[in-house]
């Protein structure tokens, strides 16, 4: 069972996104100097008995370097993927090349002198 092109473009792009929430996560739980958010989480010293006797810092970094080169892996395919499909461009793009290079607005003149109103003499 293979899947087509379009297919397979979705089913990588869920999988992005979700490696990009993850990331996004771990990062922000991971103990920095100033203790970060993973104070927050119980990273502060208490986190010794779920990931072992040195902490958090070997699993947390592990998973970060893991997730990122899924990252980047997945937009690399993504970018592959999307070539060959021939993907339809947005919108936006379809609008800009559609709207006229200039402008062309009319230039306001002055008016003749045998046009203009004649003079009230009060």
């Amino acid at each position: 069972m293979f899947l087509s092109l379009g297919d397979m473009f979705g089913v990588i792009l869920i999988l992005h996104i979700l490696v990009c929430v993850c990331l996004v996560f771990i990062v922000l739980i991971q103990q920095s100097k100033g203790a970060g958010l993973g104070g927050v989480f119980g990273g502060g010293g208490g986190g010794e008995a779920l990931f072992g006797g040195r902490g958090a810092a070997p699993f947390l970094v592990k998973t970060t370097t893991a997730l990122a080169i899924m990252f980047m892996l997945t937009s690399l395919v993504l970018t592959v993927v999307s070539a060959r499909t021939g993907r339809e461009r947005p919108a936006v793009e379809k609008l800009i090349e559609q709207r006229p290079a200039a402008m062309e607005l009319p230039i306001p003149t002055l008016p003749d002198s045998s046009t203009a109103l004649p003079e009230s003499t009060e």
